[in-house]
């Protein structure tokens, strides 16, 4: 058994189309069936609460200041390494 791609049905193995579509029927049937899959997605989404929204906007804003500070740690690491190894001699 396979699976249609165009419309998701289940086929026998084998199986053809008595017809084949043309190249506008199927761009055009493919669009729409993006879109009908796309809505059918967006209908499944859950709106957070505010609680929800508070706590996930303060894990990200912690998150990013700690990368922040991990890249500032090794940038000034690494500019300390450069001057030592690149630096004006007698300084």
């Amino acid at each position: 058994m396979d699976q249609d791609e165009a419309r998701g049905e289940v086929v026998a193995a084998g199986a053809t189309h008595e017809k084949k579509r043309n190249f506008f029927a199927r761009f055009f049937g493919g669009i729409a069936l993006f879109i009908r899959q796309v809505i059918a997605e967006l209908r499944k989404v859950v709106t957070p609460t505010r609680k929800e929204l508070v706590k996930f906007t303060l894990v990200v804003l912690v998150f990013v200041l700690i990368v922040m500070g991990i890249v500032y740690g090794l940038d000034s690491l690494f500019a300390w390494l450069t001057h030592m190894v690149f630096g004006v001699p007698g300084t």
